[in-house]
């Protein structure tokens, strides 16, 4: 063998190796986007929304309050899901309706401390599960996104039933994710007058970056890109474009932020994200200090609702 043939022979052979470097490392980043998309977003996939089992779930206090008092509502979404919701109406004629959100993981049960407070400001509560959690249909969460446009959804459901309908939507974590992605959206009833917001996320992407790097010590590239890509090709949305601080560009609605300090899970950094991208003239922010995530009403229930009650007596009265 000459010199040329064994030049040949080593140049395929490298080749052949790097192809099958690269069909492994292709192969380990599908597995790896795939695990994360199944332990983010499917119930079934022995993840984070793994092991709800609504016939089995003890309730107390508020969320006992709200489940017995309240009763079922439907929907079915525009992609043909039946999406279940709890709503409590007040015992005498009211105009004024709160749609309340859950976070990840929740239920719409565990919302009964925010339905009681403003069911006693007068208001007819509608509190809906979101995709894949509690009774509503889904295979996938989709963080808020897809659930925007169930929102607009149960909106226009309200103000069919009632044309004097005064709305503020409310939501807590992803909840308040949600609202804010609702709020960008150019065909949402005008019955909606205002938005509140607690601890929301910026974007899927900002939050699954951070979950990612504490939970798996991972970077974000090229492991979230490949969990995004997964989650287009199964959900239908990626990460990036599933952006709270996006729609809130596209909002004239007045809205309040609400954010404890201390919040590590969405860091209280994305505070003024979602705040400065927000276009409404009529915005306004509440920091609490020394409250984690989701724990800004219980740390200073106080300010908290004081401040919720001067907003929607400005904007809903």
């Amino acid at each position: 063998m000459n010199k040329t043939q064994k030049k040949h022979r080593a140049g395929k052979t490298v080749l052949i190796v790097l192809a099958v470097l690269l069909i492994l490392l292709l192969g380990a980043l599908a597995f790896a986007g795939n695990y994360l998309f199944r332990f983010a977003l499917d119930p079934q996939g022995g993840g984070m929304l793994s092991g709800y089992d609504p016939e089995i779930d003890t309730l107390e206090g508020d969320a006992a309050w709200f489940s017995e008092n309240s009763q079922d509502r439907w929907l079915t979404s525009h992609d043909g899901l039946e999406l279940h919701g709890l709503y409590l109406a007040q015992p005498q004629e009211s105009h004024k309706y709160a749609v309340i959100c859950h976070g990840y993981g929740s239920i719409p049960q565990y919302g009964g401390k925010f339905a009681a407070h403003f069911y006693g400001l007068g208001y007819n509560v509608l509190a809906p599960a979101a995709r894949a959690h509690e009774l509503s249909g889904g295979r996938y969460a989709s963080m808020g996104w897809l659930e925007r446009r169930d929102i607009v959804a149960w909106v226009d459901a309200l103000a069919e039933q009632d044309p004097q309908a005064e709305v503020v939507l409310f939501g807590v974590s992803m909840g308040g994710a949600t609202v804010m992605m609702t709020a960008g959206e150019a065909d949402l009833s005008p019955a909606v007058k205002c938005v509140v917001e607690d601890c929301g996320y910026s974007s899927v992407w900002d939050e699954f970056a951070g979950q990612l790097q504490e939970m798996f010590g991972l970077p974000t590239f090229p492991v979230l890109d490949a969990a995004s890509l997964v989650t287009r090709l199964r959900a239908g949305f990626s990460f990036k474009e599933a952006s709270a601080a996006e729609q809130l560009k596209k909002t004239s609605l007045p809205m309040l932020f609400i954010h404890g300090e201390e919040d590590t899970f969405v860091p209280y950094w994305m505070l003024d994200v979602v705040y400065n991208a927000c276009a409404s003239p009529e915005k306004e922010r509440l920091s609490i200090p020394g409250a984690a995530h989701g724990e800004a009403s219980w740390e200073d229930p106080d300010l908290y609702w004081s401040t919720v009650d001067a907003f929607l007596a400005k904007h809903m009265d």
